[in-house]
């Protein structure tokens, strides 16, 4: 397998360290080393130059304020930033609206939709929150009861959502809501966009197990958001929403694949700052390096297949359950290499929550590897199961039978 990008690919990635080389420091250790006041400062300075120079949303087309760029450039622009330890997003809502809604308005919004919210997200004028699940529908997210209905040129939403990323961050949330409840599980589903600052909404921050309010849980009551808020038609939304899933595990892979390996370095440093020796530690680690291997060649690969035109598919499930299971055994492993360290965790804190931490942070802090085991075990759940990617890999890309149904009761007589 040719693992390498193309020539024009390779010339367009020296630009891109040539306008980070003008723009950082020279001393520059990457984010991870600074201070949470000196972090803060940074990211605002930092989101104004990508707004400026087009990065922030570089495969979003210019005429709204993005950059135009082809799938493998806009990789190319996020393996860079994981290499120079700087963020893409450096607010706590851009993943969701850069990565999750931005795409997903391309390919269903209307132009007015387009004109009036791509802009508003690029400025951050507008910070997104996903509503998705709920706490009777999480895996089986088609199971969801809040309910919008059209009143003139309004719609009304009552109901809830539960564990919005940031949804504390957030002025507006994109909702999956059931608009036809006559209609069976999905068929009846509707794309919202609603504005978070009015009577009837209210967010609550959720306490994690460490202790911080990274979730949120919203409560609709008589919301109201304009008729032509919908994206797609009534009843789109389980389209709507596989499309936008499609985007969620496909995007960053090749980039998502190089934290992992500068996360791997960082752990190798940790057991060589504690003398470990320990050979059957060792093995995990070198095993650990062969899965970061094979998920930065299946990111090629989905790239590949992606730049060709075709969308998403449920290949993307292999993606999210390799990552996912392997972010709990490397932080499993980073555990046993801390000993018990990891009873009195100290040193510098996580920088961010989901995922490998940026360049710079220390490789010794227990505090962060401990942080990084934690947010490592709902990794297995949120975005999807692991149960379910497999069953979805098992059925809809290797052809396996289904799983079987429940079947409902019937009435007597």
């Amino acid at each position: 397998m040719d693992i390498t990008f193309p020539t024009t690919a390779e010339e367009y990635r020296t630009h891109v360290r040539s306008l980070l080389a003008q723009e950082l420091p020279p001393d520059w250790k990457g984010v991870g080393a600074l201070d949470p006041a000196e972090r803060e400062s940074f990211n605002a300075t930092w989101r104004a130059f990508l707004v400026e120079n087009a990065l922030i949303a570089p495969g979003w087309p210019s005429e709204y304020g993005g950059g135009g760029l082809d799938l493998t450039s806009q990789s190319i622009v996020a393996e860079e930033f994981v290499r120079a330890g700087v963020p893409q997003y450096a607010l706590p809502t851009d993943p969701v609206g850069m990565t999750l809604l931005g795409p997903t308005l391309m390919h269903w919004g209307t132009e007015s939709q387009k004109e009036y919210f791509v802009p508003r997200t690029i400025s951050a004028d507008i910070r997104w929150a996903q509503g998705y699940s709920e706490p009777e529908a999480g895996s089986d997210l088609f199971g969801l009861r809040t309910r919008a209905v059209l009143d003139g040129d309004e719609w009304i939403i009552n109901g809830s959502k539960i564990w919005q990323t940031a949804g504390t961050h957030a002025n507006w949330i994109f909702a999956l809501v059931r608009t036809e409840p006559e209609l069976p599980k999905g068929k009846g589903l509707s794309f919202l966009l609603i504005p978070y600052d009015q009577p009837g909404v209210e967010v609550r921050g959720i306490k994690t197990m460490d202790g911080g309010f990274e979730l949120a849980e919203v409560f609709f009551t008589d919301a109201r958001t304009a008729a032509e808020n919908i994206v797609g038609k009534p009843g789109d939304g389980a389209k709507v929403a596989l499309t936008l899933l499609g985007f969620e595990r496909g995007s960053g892979g090749i980039a998502a694949a190089l934290a992992a390996k500068l996360e791997l370095l960082r752990l190798r440093d940790a057991m060589r700052e504690f003398g470990i020796v320990d050979v059957e530690l060792r093995r995990r680690l070198a095993e650990c390096w062969t899965s970061v291997h094979a998920m930065h060649c299946l990111a090629l690969r989905n790239l590949t297949v992606t730049a060709s035109g075709r969308p998403p598919g449920p290949e993307s499930s292999i993606s999210k359950l390799m990552m996912s299971e392997y972010r709990k055994r490397v932080t499993e492993l980073a555990v046993e290499v801390l000993g018990p360290k990891a009873l009195t965790p100290s040193g510098m804190e996580s920088k961010i929550n989901l995922g490998p931490q940026p360049l710079g942070v220390n490789s010794t802090s227990s505090t962060a590897w401990i942080a990084d085991y934690l947010h490592a075990r709902p990794g297995t759940v949120y975005g999807g199961s692991s149960e379910i990617q497999r069953n979805t890999i098992g059925e809809q890309v290797l052809g396996l039978p289904r799983e079987p149904r429940p079947v409902p009761p019937t009435k007597a007589g």
